[in-house]
């Protein structure tokens, strides 16, 4: 049975995800990409698939860490700006009490030969989580069969890694990109 939540209830859920996702995320924002995807949209299904993907690639445009950005777009989204501070305390207090305390054992872990060994692992799954990323994000878009956007994807792509673009570079142009189509379909539009 289905049932409308409180501001307030939604505010405290929003919290405590965003707490909980950044607890257990380990490797960074593109990471917490796909887990708040499973989450927000999957799980809890306050946001559609598109809105997320949009939302994202406002928190990836954005300078800042990728993570906080994601609940800033994301608590906007759903309770404004106090969802907005509720994400992003929920986002910043796990990473900071783990650094403080890893930082005063800095030195006993930086020589321990099993704490090296597990990072080592957590690097791996890294890897394989932002696979699992950019395969979510980009089999949206091939299986709509947007072509434009296909294109914009493998260019930029090929002009990264093969051409060695700076992907601020890239990010800009495909702002400005953006920026001319809008301005192009509103104007046909008003014709």
């Amino acid at each position: 049975m289905k049932y409308k939540l409180t501001k307030k209830q939604i505010l405290k859920k929003l919290f405590f995800s965003t707490l909980y996702l950044s607890t257990f995320t380990f490797g960074g924002g593109y990471v917490i990409v796909s887990l708040m995807k499973n989450k927000f949209v999957d799980e809890l299904h306050w946001i559609d698939e598109t809105e997320m993907m949009d939302l994202i690639s406002i928190a990836q445009s954005s300078p800042g860490a990728v993570a906080v950005n994601g609940a800033i777009v994301v608590g906007y989204k759903l309770c404004g700006l106090t969802g907005v501070g509720l994400a992003i305390l929920g986002a910043i207090i796990p990473p900071f009490i783990i650094i403080s305390i890893i930082s005063g054992f800095y030195t006993l872990f930086q020589s321990n030969a099993i704490v090296q060994s597990l990072l080592t692992g957590m690097r791996s799954g890294v890897g394989a989580v932002i696979v699992s990323v950019v395969w979510d994000m980009g089999y949206g878009i091939v299986k709509g069969k947007q072509f434009l956007p296909i294109f914009i994807m493998i260019s930029a792509f090929i002009a990264n890694y093969y051409f060695k673009i700076n992907i601020i570079f890239i990010i800009f142009i495909c702002i400005l990109f953006s920026i001319c189509k809008t301005i192009f379909n509103t104007r046909k539009e008003k014709q």
